[in-house]
Parts: structure tokens; sequence; C-alpha cells
């Protein structure tokens, strides 16, 4: 697949190839489900928990006799049935997270990076890097590429200066090649793909067999 390169300004430099086992698959929409849903589950904090009726406080008396007062045969106030009781089948405390096979999750992300590339929302810009660490420097790059949209940036490494200049920008996604992230990348009305990082992703999933 050829795609054009660009520079910082939004004009055209050149053309770059890639890889088309890792731009270049058929859709898999079930990997991709899979995936961003494993995603979801692992971020859940599981720390939701109630009482039960032996954990309510309270007294275990008996609220009236049992028989002779034209009621309900009743048992102690920290019954589910009553206010401020027990609750039945409650959350607890729990782990939500669970691991998804490696090659089904090279495969979402392949499937994904396949499916923007497809769409043209993948942008290839030329490697650049925001020295002042500034919000208004790295914003007038991305005007270029994107107008007010969600936006996923693939970097070649860890860059701390272009992140420190876009924490600010909550439509404003990091992701180094390394370590995709599929509900991010998935949802991204725009990916910007830094050239050296799409060198990289092709070597990291295209030449590694257990991506197959």
């Amino acid at each position: 697949m050829e795609k054009k390169v660009y520079s910082t300004d939004g004009k055209e430099l050149r053309t770059i190839s890639l890889d088309d086992k890792v731009f270049g698959l058929p859709i898999n929409e079930d990997v991709i489900y899979y995936a961003i849903t494993n995603e979801l589950a692992n971020k859940r904090v599981g720390t939701a928990c109630t009482k039960t009726r032996a954990e309510v406080h309270g007294s275990n008396k008996k609220p009236y006799k049992q028989k002779g007062t034209g009621n309900a045969r009743r048992g102690d106030k920290k019954s589910p049935i009553t206010v401020g009781g027990g609750t039945i089948f409650g959350p607890k405390p729990r782990d939500y997270s669970y691991s998804l096979p490696k090659k089904e999750k090279r495969l979402a992300m392949k499937s994904i990076l396949s499916m923007q590339a497809q769409s043209d929302r993948l942008v290839v810009v030329e490697d650049f890097t925001v020295e002042s660490g500034k919000t208004k420097d790295l914003v007038k790059i991305l005007d270029n590429f994107a107008k007010d949209e969600r936006t996923v940036i693939i970097l070649k490494d860890d860059d701390a200066k272009i992140k420190q200049a876009g924490r600010n920008l909550y439509k404003v996604h990091f992701l180094s090649y390394n370590r995709l992230r599929a509900h991010d990348l998935y949802y991204g009305r725009k990916v910007i793909l830094l050239e050296s990082a799409a060198k990289n992703l092709s070597d990291f999933y295209a030449d590694n067999k257990e991506a197959e």
C-alpha cells in the first residue's frame, strides 16, 4: 500500500510503502470487538461493594410477635425486604481483568490499522517533535490534519516533549508503535502516523512469526 508523506505544514513530500501484512489486511470485526472489550474490562476497578444481612448493623430482635398482630411474619430489621436491610446478591469487590491470546490481540491491532488506512483516516507525517513543549505549537501542526476531532498520534518512541504539549488536549491521544491500544485506535477519527513509526510498525508486526 502506497501512502503520501506530509510535512508538518500539510504539504506533500513523498510516498511511502506500507506493509500489506499490517495495513492491507481484511478487517476482522470479531477480534477487534474482543480486543476492545478486553481493554475495557482490564480498566474496571471492581471496588463496588454491598452489605448482606449478615453485615448490616442492627439488632437481631424480632420487631413484633409472630402471631396475633395481623401483620405478616417478620424476622429482624436487617432483612433484605426492609428499608436499611441487607442486599441480596449485591456486588462484591472482584477482579474483572483477563488475558487475551497474543495472536488474537496482534491480529486485532493489524485489523484496526488496516481499517484506518483503507478508510483514509490514517495520515503519514514526517517525524516531528515539539521542543518547546507548548500546546499552541502542537495545535498549529494538528490544524493541518485534524479539525477539532478525536485524534491519535502514533509515535516512534516515548517522546516526553510532544506528550507534554498535548496533555491539555482531551481529544488527542498518544500511542507508541509497540504499545497500541485498540479502543483509542479504533475510535480515532484521524490517525497521525509518524514516518519512522510506520516503518517500526511494519517490522514489529509483519516480521514477527507470532503475528501470523
